[in-house]
């Protein structure tokens, strides 16, 4: 759980370094879903409260649903879930399913002839890890959604391989037989009455770097398997690999917080919890990549906020959360080969 820090002046206390969630955010619950037949599934966070929200898109290959109705131009400003989903485009299915869920609970934007669930969803590419007696063609659908929504709750949310980041990996410029687990994984950041939540899915196809120390958690190895290679460094020295197409790789995630923020700001949220994905992700935002955070303001704490402090913390607990998705990821083996996690390989 994140540690709260004493009353005070909020401007002079340091953040911490908890583990935490995006639950630690009141007015929100998440929920996993992870399939049985194939290592693939959704995850999401519901508002049921609603909540204004935003996106920050910065990948050139995104797959996402319903990111049109939250730029601060537009007149929705408030969300009731987010989903976050394996499976490439087939996975924002999964959506229809959080929909349906939020209007049998009565759940939705008020139109005068019913509720309308609001619920932007975006998706990674994680077909190709498939193990054996998989079926290849298991994927999150509306099912999945639904059943991630009876799931949810305040609980701290499991990380690892489960939900969106089931079939994350990690290191897939030099191909897919030399990369690593990725996975889902948590943070928050406390200062004073301000928290901020991250939740985030980590299929890049960079490197995941901790940005504490500068390590290389997870990566592309080299091709002997055993080591780090260090992507950055590799490309650099001019080295080339066998590149995956445009759109099989991302990292997504929800970024939360308490205050009281309007669309415009939450969507300074969004864009400031990239530069956590920059600080732990190396390289990010590629052109191969579809990198797209979502931002939530439950408007729970009534201080008017301070929203320079806040997008700091935004982008703290995203590289905190995409850390702890890696951490906590678990290596797999597929049709094609072993794929190591974190705990399995060191630089």
């Amino acid at each position: 759980m994140t540690h709260a820090i004493p009353a005070g002046d909020p401007l002079n206390m340091p953040i911490t370094h908890p583990s935490g969630s995006i639950v630690d955010v009141s007015g929100l619950e998440v929920g996993h879903f992870t399939l049985s037949e194939r290592l693939t599934g959704c995850s999401v966070v519901l508002a049921p409260n609603a909540a204004v929200g935003a996106v920050d898109v910065r990948g050139a290959a995104p797959g996402t649903r319903e990111t049109d109705l939250l730029d601060p131009s537009n007149l929705v400003d408030k969300v009731h879930a987010v989903v976050l989903s394996g499976g490439s485009a087939f996975g924002l299915d999964a959506a229809t399913g959080v929909v349906r869920w939020l209007e049998e609970h009565h759940i939705g934007f008020e139109t005068g002839y019913g509720r309308v669930p609001i619920v932007p969803a975006a998706v990674l590419f994680d077909l190709p890890v498939v193990r054996k007696g998989d079926n290849p063609q298991a994927r999150p659908g509306a099912e999945a959604g639904y059943a991630a929504c009876q799931a949810a709750s305040t609980a701290t949310p499991a990380a690892g391989n489960v939900g969106a980041g089931a079939g994350a990996c990690v290191g897939k410029l030099f191909g897919l037989n030399r990369c690593m687990k990725g996975g889902i994984g948590n943070a928050s950041v406390r200062v004073g009455p301000w928290v901020v939540g991250a939740l985030v899915a980590c299929n890049a196809v960079g490197d995941v770097i901790d940005p504490a120390t500068g390590q290389i958690l997870a990566g592309a190895r080299t091709a002997d398997g055993l080591n780090l290679l260090d992507t950055q460094r590799a490309l650099l020295a001019a080295e080339r690999g066998n590149r995956p197409l445009s759109g099989t790789n991302t990292t997504i995630g929800v970024v939360a917080t308490n205050a009281k923020l309007t669309k415009a700001q939450a969507k300074r949220l969004a864009i400031s919890a990239h530069d956590g994905l920059a600080r732990s992700i190396r390289p990010a935002h590629t052109t191969l990549d579809g990198d797209t955070l979502f931002a939530l303001a439950t408007g729970s704490e009534a201080s008017p906020p301070d929203l320079m402090l806040l997008t700091v913390m935004a982008a703290e607990a995203t590289a905190l959360a995409t850390v702890d998705a890696i951490r906590q990821a678990r290596g797999i083996i597929t049709q094609t080969g072993q794929v190591p996690a974190a705990m399995n390989i060191s630089a």
